[in-house]
């Protein structure tokens, strides 16, 4: 396949030039002006474009879509014990499947190739295979709670930590490589107040045995640090690092609530963050020291988190979210469009350990690709990098390409039904509704 005629932002500094790209067996073989079409080899026809790359989430939910628009208003842990944890033990395998489908239509439809997961607690096959089925890049794991610090956890959330580090064993035998390598595992404990010190020294240990990403959640809320350090006598990070949760293979949400030497930490420790702003803001949680935190180098991805504390699963808005949060404390240069496209992309690619092979255009990568629509009104004018991060959305990408396959072409999803998805999610969320008729209207 050749795109052809499109305008490209190429490599890791996204230095825009006119390019074809050629595309063979699913990677990036050339790129280059004027190139022509072997015998037989399909033309898809970008002029008029920008071709960008695949942005990649390093923190997403999707088991959670489902529950949209049913718990604003609240404070993390109130917002998990009232809401989020009754709902995912509420979950069977066809309301999960119709929640993960939802969520990975929105994200593909939006420009988002790769993301790194958290499933809930059962049931984690069938998100594995919806995401087969999508097309898109998918890093993920069953979530991992033996524990509750809080008294608000629902028991089928609670697992022993042996048959919990043993069921997800299995699961890496069953999904780890699939469909050709786009399939990934990562270990996912959902973070320390839901966990006991057995189950996170096996995380740790398994993680390194078959060399897992290792996918939690940190110090993102003053009450939940609150919880750690009056149980372990430590702040999160460390204690995270004393469980031997801390490295290059280790991608931690939020981590807002550090203080010097857990930022020094993060840098020794080459750990990963993976910043969500639109979620912090939501849960009042609070604003994340992006600007110091790469200063400092701790590489800082980009993630949506869950629709229900978010409302959306956007690269576009966490993108812009994330640069002017940060400008009334840093002045207006701080993390500027290019800078932000970056950590939309290759960031999260390295974050996830696939920047050898996703987050830029270069040849030799994979052909993760989004074609944006130049012709609307938000990218009429001016520099195309600010268009990208500040003005345009979901409804300027025209096409998408994970590994070479069109997923998304002239605006519609190719690989997932949106008439079925929206039907199977509305199905499953009316069942929430019944058994939850307090989530009918939030006051």
């Amino acid at each position: 396949m050749i795109l052809q005629g499109g305008r490209v932002l190429l490599g890791e500094g996204l230095q825009d030039e006119k390019a074809d790209i050629r595309v063979e067996h699913g990677r990036i073989a050339e790129v280059a002006r004027g190139l022509s079409p072997a015998s037989g080899e399909e033309v898809l026809d970008v002029r008029g474009t920008w071709v960008i790359p695949g942005f990649v989430q390093a923190h997403v939910h999707t088991c959670q879509t489902l529950f949209r628009n049913t718990a604003d208003d609240m404070e993390l842990l109130d917002w998990l014990g009232e809401r989020i944890w009754p709902f995912e033990a509420w979950l069977d395998a066809a309301a999960l499947d119709a929640s993960s489908r939802l969520g990975l239509f929105e994200l593909l439809a939006g420009g988002t190739t790769t993301i790194l997961d958290m499933a809930t607690v059962h049931h984690t096959d069938v998100v594995f295979q919806a995401a087969e089925e999508s097309g898109l890049r998918y890093v993920g794991g069953k979530c991992l709670m033996d524990f509750d610090d809080t008294g608000r956890c629902p028991e089928g959330l609670l697992e022993e930590a042996d048959a919990a580090l043993c069921e997800t064993e299995e699961l890496v035998a069953r999904w780890h490589g699939a469909a050709d390598g786009r399939i990934a595992y990562a270990i996912a404990p959902r973070f320390a107040v839901s966990s006991t010190d057995e189950l996170l020294v096996g995380v740790a240990r398994l993680g390194a045995k078959a060399g897992l990403r290792i996918h939690t959640h940190a110090s993102e809320n003053v009450k939940e640090c609150d919880v750690v350090r009056r149980r372990t006598g430590r702040e999160n990070l460390l204690f995270l690092r004393d469980m031997g949760l801390l490295g290059p293979s280790s991608v931690l949400a939020h981590c807002i609530h550090l203080n010097e030497e857990e930022i020094d930490l993060l840098a020794s420790s080459g750990s990963h963050v993976a910043h969500c702003p639109s979620s912090n803001l939501k849960l009042a949680s609070g604003v994340a020291r992006v600007p110091e935190l790469l200063k400092r180098g701790v590489n800082v991805a980009l993630g949506a988190d869950g629709a229900p504390c978010n409302n959306r699963l956007d690269a576009f808005k966490e993108m812009r979210l994330a640069s002017l949060i940060q400008k009334p404390l840093h002045g207006p240069k701080a993390l500027p469009a290019r800078e932000m496209l970056s950590m939309a992309t290759l960031h999260g690619a390295r974050a996830l350990g696939l920047d050898g092979e996703i987050g830029t255009i270069d040849i030799g990568k994979r052909a993760d690709l989004v074609v944006m629509d130049a012709s609307s009104p938000w990218m009429s004018t001016g520099d195309p990098l600010a268009a990208i991060v500040f003005a345009c959305g979901p409804e300027s990408v025209r096409d998408v390409l994970v590994g070479g396959r069109i997923v998304k072409r002239d605006f519609e999803v190719l690989t997932l039904a949106r008439t079925r998805v929206l039907r199977d999610a509305q199905n499953a969320f009316q069942g929430l509704a019944r058994d939850f008729p307090r989530i009918g209207v939030q006051s």
